[in-house]
């Protein structure tokens, strides 16, 4: 089932009546297409599905971060449908801080893993070999599936082994290393585990290629993922004036490193 569209916005600038900015960000309702510019963080209005998604995510997560405590020391409780995007973010960065990187993958691919039925990495890869149709297949998939979790995206033309299918994503600005701002997220949290669920658990090759900066991301179906240490995301620095959890002195972000 294809998940609800979402109305995406972006902050406009200062009033031109008054050449005064209000507290409260400005918006523009705009085309469902198109994410805000670089520098500006894109305003989502998500429907109940979307948030469902968010919360299952999000409350399977928790087991690897600990839930959050009120002031007075009580365990935060949230329904599914309580979660947004910006808690669902916050889940992902506890469960990084203190884990090595490779600790952090395999969170994630825990949590994958655990919100599939019995049985269906085995289906799947009989229901979806590697062939060029799967490829595309998936790919074509993934445009409303993932919509929620990136945002905006289009399946492209790319080339594999020498083939030209359209078996790639082209997400226009990931919603996700838009929101983190992290670097050690996109890669550790998003990147790596999921190249590794399709490639490793489905048996369907899948590359991915975030361009930090625009904060786009090429998915790639049917193109077997490098090593991290050969692959150029390993030599990625932070964003210092994004990221919370930041080192600017550092050539390459130490999340990459541990």
């Amino acid at each position: 089932m294809a998940l609800m569209p979402v109305e995406l916005c972006f902050a406009t600038r200062a009033s031109p009546a008054t050449g005064t900015v209000s507290r409260r960000r400005a918006t523009v309702r705009c085309a469902a297409m198109a994410p805000a510019p670089m520098g500006e963080k894109t305003e989502y209005r998500d429907g109940p599905l979307e948030r469902a998604f968010m919360g299952l995510f999000a409350r399977k997560m928790e087991k690897y971060a600990g839930r959050k405590k009120k002031q007075g020391g009580e365990e935060e409780k949230k329904a599914v449908w309580d979660w947004d995007y910006e808690s669902f973010v916050d889940v992902s960065r506890r469960v990084m801080v203190g884990r090595s990187r490779a600790q952090q993958q395999e969170a994630v691919r825990e949590v994958l893993i655990s919100m599939l039925p019995p049985g269906a990495p085995e289906q799947f890869k009989k229901l979806f070999p590697p062939t060029r149709w799967a490829c595309e297949f998936n790919a074509a998939l993934t445009v409303p599936f993932f919509h929620w979790l990136v945002g905006p995206s289009e399946v492209v033309e790319v080339e594999v082994d020498g083939v030209k299918q359209r078996s790639g994503v082209l997400i226009k600005k990931c919603r996700y290393l838009e929101n983190s701002g992290c670097v050690g997220m996109c890669v550790n949290m998003c990147k790596i585990p999921t190249q590794s669920f399709f490639t490793d658990e489905f048996g369907l090759p899948l590359t991915m290629n975030p361009n930090f900066e625009d904060m786009s991301c090429e998915m790639i179906y049917g193109q077997v993922p490098p090593p991290l240490e050969e692959d150029p995301v390993s030599k990625q620095p932070c964003y210092p004036n994004l990221c919370s959890i930041s080192t600017p002195s550092a050539t390459i972000c130490p999340k990459l490193q541990n």
